[in-house]
């Protein structure tokens, strides 16, 4: 699952308004740790994200909820994560997030 509106773009190419409003839309998950850390992830890093960024979410976006929970507190998983090297950006930005401070969030 991606936006058909992002083929044929270089990676990096900054992100339509509209593009970053539906990938905001589609990276919503079902596990609200999930959620914390994508939203974190967005507030930080929207005004300047770019196509790559883009298409390596929607590649994780594409793991199942406990899979991507595991990438996001860097723990080991069983599955295969998504290895394009847009997806390891991601996952590499979105581990940066302060763990120790979502723990509290997630307790409640």
């Amino acid at each position: 699952m991606g936006d058909e509106e992002l083929v044929g773009l270089t990676a990096d190419t900054p992100l339509s308004a509209a593009a970053l409003s539906k990938l905001r839309w589609r990276s919503r998950r079902g596990l609200l740790e999930n959620d914390l850390f994508i939203e974190r992830f967005f507030n930080r890093h929207a005004p300047a994200m770019t196509v790559g960024m883009a298409r390596g979410i929607y590649a994780l976006m594409a793991l199942a909820d406990n899979d991507l929970l595991d990438i996001l507190l860097n723990r080991p998983h069983q599955s295969a994560s998504s290895t394009d090297a847009e997806s390891l950006v991601v996952q590499a930005v979105l581990a940066e997030a302060d763990v120790q401070a979502l723990l509290p969030l997630m307790r409640t």
